[in-house]
């Protein structure tokens, strides 16, 4: 979960909403942890012990919603697909200089290889773990090197000047939005790490998830504020790209590029894979032609970006997107408490009914107030 969310438009948005706020977006991440820590120990908790999908909870509560919830996490899965194409493109973008789209259609074809040739999978995997630790390393590098307003930072975490809904959204919606929490639950339910006696081991691991994608976020927050301070302008097509260029040099820019493209290019493949895992229920031939699907899927995401261009905006919007979707998904996981036959004998702790109702409510007004800002 924690590697699904920390992909190019995490690393975008973070960038992107620094460089807007400066210090006081330190709160903005302090509102998004929160509420992401909600969200999500409540969908995972509630997953575990029904020992179902999230679709099939949904069903289980209101006939047909979970096939709602299906095609609205699709759709999410979609939105962050383009944004992986697109963040693909950057990184190769950086890597070699040429340009986004060509770097996103070639990123696009070796995410489709990826996914038929198991084998090269694997290998993307493990090197993708290995440069995220490189990843976490550089940005801690570039946070120190860069000398942030620490202090600063600190008190307008807390008492902000500026204050920004649709930065919150974004920043929930990129981090638990969509498919990103369920694809976490389910991967406990697959591994049946289930029932009242791994409870525990739930929550433990939904916290951890959420602490170790909010750590990188903080690390990429403190790099990026260290330069824009300073005056420095980063670039409009690749701001995350420019922050470690202008810290870190001619080589932190190049690893980037390299960290940037394989995040987003099994983001692709993963992305791509979960969202058409969550359309099995509508149709048998979807499991049986599920191979084929998940291609058109990547490809579809293609063509799109291709039309759409402005990779940046793509990477921001699908955050966005996704934080529309959760208020929606967590409503039926909460609803889902009161029935019996889900639950058994389990009780749902109340404080934890309670906070997720109000994650429901502040995140549908904060919904409604982007929409009718846009």
């Amino acid at each position: 979960m924690a590697t699904s969310a920390i992909g190019p438009g995490f690393i975008t948005q973070t960038t992107v909403f620094t460089q807007q706020l400066l210090t006081s977006f330190g709160f903005i991440i302090l509102c998004s942890i929160l509420l992401d820590m909600v969200a999500q120990l409540n969908i995972w908790r509630i997953v575990a012990i029904a020992e179902r999908t999230g679709p099939e909870i949904a069903n289980a509560v209101f006939p047909g919603m979970g096939h709602l919830l299906a095609l609205l996490v699709a759709l999410g899965g979609l939105a962050f697909n383009i944004g992986n194409v697109a963040g693909a493109g950057l990184g190769l973008n950086v890597i070699t200089g040429m340009g986004v789209l060509p770097g996103a259609i070639i990123s696009a074809v070796i995410g489709v290889l990826i996914f038929w040739f198991r084998e090269a999978g694997k290998a993307m995997d493990w090197f993708a773990k290995l440069l995220g630790f490189v990843m976490i390393g550089l940005t801690l590098y570039v946070a120190i090197v860069s000398n942030p307003p620490v202090s600063e930072a600190i008190k307008h975490s807390f008492f902000p000047e500026t204050m920004s809904i649709p930065a919150i959204i974004t920043l929930v919606g990129g981090t638990v939005g969509g498919y990103i929490s369920f694809a976490g639950a389910h991967r406990l339910l697959d591994a049946g790490i289930t029932g009242r006696a791994h409870i525990r081991d739930v929550s433990k691991s939904s916290v951890q998830a959420i602490a170790l994608a909010s750590v990188m976020r903080v690390l990429l927050f403190l790099a990026a504020l260290g330069v824009v301070v300073t005056g420095a302008v980063l670039s409009k097509s690749n701001p995350a790209a420019s922050v470690f260029q202008i810290a870190a040099g001619g080589v932190g820019y190049r690893i980037f590029g390299v960290v940037l493209w394989c995040a987003a290019i099994t983001s692709v493949v993963g992305s791509a894979y979960t969202s058409v895992s969550f359309l099995r229920g509508f149709h048998p031939a979807i499991i049986k032609y599920e191979r084929i699907i998940i291609t058109f899927f990547i490809i579809f995401s293609t063509v799109i970006f291709a039309f759409v261009g402005r990779a940046v905006q793509v990477l921001v919007i699908v955050g966005t997107l996704n934080g529309f979707i959760l208020p929606i998904a967590l409503a039926m996981m909460l609803l889902a408490v009161r029935k019996s036959s889900l639950m058994k004998d389990y009780k749902h702790p109340l404080w934890l009914q309670l906070a997720g109702w109000a994650v429901v409510i502040v995140m549908t007004y904060m919904a409604i107030v982007t929409i009718f800002n846009m």
